[in-house]
């Protein structure tokens, strides 16, 4: 088993979620519900235990709980999202951490911090500053994780950090020069190639919407899945948003 998948099913209301940097779709829930249970398929196929974190039907944006937690070891350091209609989601996934055995430290007032705006590699934690990541949140997450080596980094036009830039096993980074510079960055050929799960070894889980970016990541020796997101990506959405991988 390569370690834990947490994931939380899509609510009734996802259709209403959020929408910052692109034109609202309308977004078929039942379709989404189906893609999510092909992506959590995906994710056992490769040797993942997947634990659900409690229903959030209320809650529109709940499914994308990788912006509610950031895990370095055996420490989860609950977040604090920046847009306020999403805090409420926190707690759930803090509730399923917290079973699992991990040790939880939180984001406080006055800093945001969404998970998705922050890109562990190697001993590096790369953090977004966007529209739902401020300079204190950063600051607090350096704080917490003093072995790291926490480095700001400035987007352009992307809800996140990981909207823009992803890494392969390797170290490599893959990502947009559009949205976000970052040294010695692979540059794919569509834009969903940028957001890449790593699912242990040279097995990558990616979105359908790349398989040009699948073709030339597989003749780099890479395995990989790839799954239909798109009604996740019509609300910002990427396969890293939907689960929280811990290697336990």
């Amino acid at each position: 088993m390569s370690g834990i998948a947490l994931v939380r099913k899509p609510g009734p209301r996802i259709a209403e979620g959020i929408v910052t940097n692109i034109a609202r779709e309308p977004v078929d829930a039942e379709l989404a519900a189906h893609q999510h249970a092909a992506y959590v398929e995906a994710l056992r196929e490769t040797g993942w235990h997947v634990v659900y974190a409690d229903p959030a039907d209320d809650l529109p944006d709940g499914v994308f709980v990788e912006d509610t937690v950031v895990v370095s070891g055996r420490l989860a350091v609950l977040a604090r999202p920046g847009a306020a209609e999403r805090q409420p989601e926190v707690e759930s996934v803090a509730a399923a951490i917290r079973e699992l055995g991990l040790k939880t430290v939180r984001i406080a007032q006055p800093g945001t911090l969404d998970g998705g705006d922050v890109l562990q590699v190697g001993q590096t934690v790369y953090v977004g500053r966007s529209a739902r990541t401020n300079d204190k949140g950063i600051a607090q997450l350096a704080a917490l994780l003093p072995e790291r080596r926490v480095v700001p980094v400035d987007l352009d036009g992307v809800l996140h950090l990981k909207s823009a830039v992803t890494a392969l096993p390797d170290g490599t980074l893959i990502g947009l020069d559009a949205h976000v510079s970052l040294p010695g960055m692979l540059v794919p050929p569509e834009e969903p190639g940028a957001h890449v799960v790593l699912l242990g070894g040279d097995r990558l889980l990616m979105a359908a919407s790349a398989p040009r970016t699948a073709a030339l990541l597989g003749e780099r020796g890479y395995h990989v899945t790839s799954v239909d997101i798109s009604e996740f990506e019509k609300l910002e959405g990427c396969v890293t948003c939907l689960s929280v991988l811990l290697s336990m």
